[in-house]
């Protein structure tokens, strides 16, 4: 469940008590562990892997609780502001609009200039905050623009350009910066509590960056671009079970010839960040590091891309992982002979699919099938990409519906019989870990879905209206019991 699904009475799941109530929850309910969705500024269509920055945290996560606690900004003031009426969906435009005026008001409060934790952070992430700040600083005087659409000293960084303008706008920049102490603070405060009950956070590190973020203006020598600094192919996926024309992500590449010149510094440096930030990483589209989609830049769609090599496992030997629980490969989509050799040299956990277990393949050529396990993954019922348990079930042929029952030896005439079943099924899996969306726990259906792949709007909102009761905790420590998880 994302870090924005928590409930809020200022308009998305932030840092606040709601999570550590939720921990609680987790605790009470057996739990030991709690996967999110990625931590980064999420710029526009609102999605967690388009961020302005692969090391910088998203603002809108910042607890207001905690800034009136810290005397930065009063309860009537936050009361006041318009956040969106509906308590159980996100409403980004709102939270654009009125979120950032009341954390620049935190701000104009915090003297942070003469904190001396504030100032040791600073010193600390310097090497991706100051280019960040200023990223957003400039971008904030351009009413938003992309980077590469700004003028062209400021584009290309020259650095008299960038020197007038970090002395005009220090305030702005010095923001930006303040805002990262913040969510840093608030995070790590959370960690360290949820730590102490006994439980690990998976987080997600997206394989890409968003063309319009921090990383690509600072260092546009990693990435496949122009002269003008365009991408000359982007990334997605070739047509499958979610898209019929593919998944046109629309992220620059990396030039990879570059980054083995420099034995993947940038990647040590970012794959450190994601194991100091979360217990455990998952690392989103693992086979693009074997092989990557290339689309063409401009395209429409997705279909005219084609393969191309990736670094292998040799960007990850680089990194020197030795503790290879710490990580868990996005293996999803078509797996060919070398992605599955990468794992195993690896020796990551990789990620089975329930939903994907039913489908026109054959049973014994089915790796989402529960008899097709292997100890050394992790499974779900469906992840943020699937739908709900019971609108998925609902969904399928009658065929599908047929062959699961009887793999399941079960009629699934309700849609609590349909989650109780293949929750189990997981759960009761060899695989060395089991994770179960919120949504299936409570018996949703697509209204709570969390992202429709190759779509741009209505993602990335589903909120709960409150923590889950104790009927619930009760049940799926229980059933943890049970399975002996």
């Amino acid at each position: 469940m994302s870090v924005t699904s928590l409930p809020s009475k200022y308009g998305i799941g932030c840092l606040s008590k709601s999570a550590y109530e939720f921990a609680d929850w987790l605790k009470s309910a057996g739990q030991s562990y709690w996967q999110i969705l990625p931590l980064g500024v999420t710029g526009y269509g609102n999605s967690p892997y388009q961020s302005f920055s692969t090391f910088a945290g998203n603002p809108y996560m910042i607890s207001l609780e905690a800034l009136i606690d810290d005397g930065l900004l009063t309860s009537d003031e936050c009361d006041k502001v318009d956040f969106g009426s509906n308590s159980e969906c996100v409403d980004y435009g709102a939270l654009y609009k009125n979120r950032y005026p009341l954390l620049k008001l935190a701000y104009s409060r915090s003297d942070i200039g003469n904190n001396s934790e504030y100032l040791a952070f600073v010193n600390k992430n310097n090497f991706w905050l100051s280019d960040y700040a200023l990223f957003m600083a400039i971008k904030d005087t351009m009413n938003g623009a992309p980077y590469f659409k700004w003028e062209n000293k400021l584009r290309k960084r020259d650095d008299f350009e960038l020197a007038e303008f970090s002395k005009s706008h220090q305030d702005d920049i010095e923001f930006h910066k303040f805002l990262q102490f913040e969510f840093y603070k608030q995070w790590s405060a959370l960690k360290q509590y949820v730590n102490s009950l006994g439980i690990k956070i998976i987080g997600d590190m997206p394989i890409y960056v968003a063309h319009d973020s921090a990383d690509v203006w600072a260092n546009p020598e990693l990435f496949y671009l122009d002269e003008q600094e365009m991408p000359l192919a982007v990334a997605g996926c070739p047509p499958d079970g979610f898209s019929a024309t593919g998944q046109l992500w629309g992220n620059p590449l990396y030039d990879w010839k570059y980054h083995e010149s420099t034995n993947y510094v940038w990647w040590q440096k970012r794959l450190q960040a994601a194991l100091n930030l979360y217990d455990i990483v998952r690392i989103d589209h693992f086979r693009g590091f074997d092989e990557y989609y290339a689309i063409p830049y401009g395209g429409k769609t997705a279909i005219n891309g084609r393969w191309e090599k990736g670094p292998g496992a040799k960007l990850f030997k680089s990194a020197r992982i030795t503790d290879t629980e710490k990580i868990i490969a996005e293996d999803l989509g078509y797996m060919t002979d070398s992605v599955k050799e990468m794992l195993a040299e690896c020796g990551f956990a990789g990620m089975k699919i329930i939903e994907f277990g039913f489908d026109s393949r054959d049973s014994g050529e089915n790796d989402h099938l529960p008899h097709n396990f292997v100890k050394n993954s992790v499974v779900y019922t469906g992840t943020h990409d699937n739908q709900t348990l019971v609108s998925w079930f609902q969904s399928i042929s009658d065929n599908e519906r047929e062959t699961a029952e009887k793999y399941l030896a079960a009629k699934l005439d309700t849609n609590k019989k349909i989650n109780d079943a293949f929750i189990s099924l997981a759960m009761r899996s060899v695989a060395d870990t089991s994770i179960i969306p919120m949504q299936d726990w409570l018996v949703l259906d697509d209204r709570a879905r969390m992202n429709i792949p190759s779509t741009l709007d209505g993602n990335w909102q589903w909120r709960l209206k409150e923590i889950p009761r104790k009927e619930l905790a009760n049940k799926v420590l229980k059933l943890t019991r049970i399975f002996g998880r």
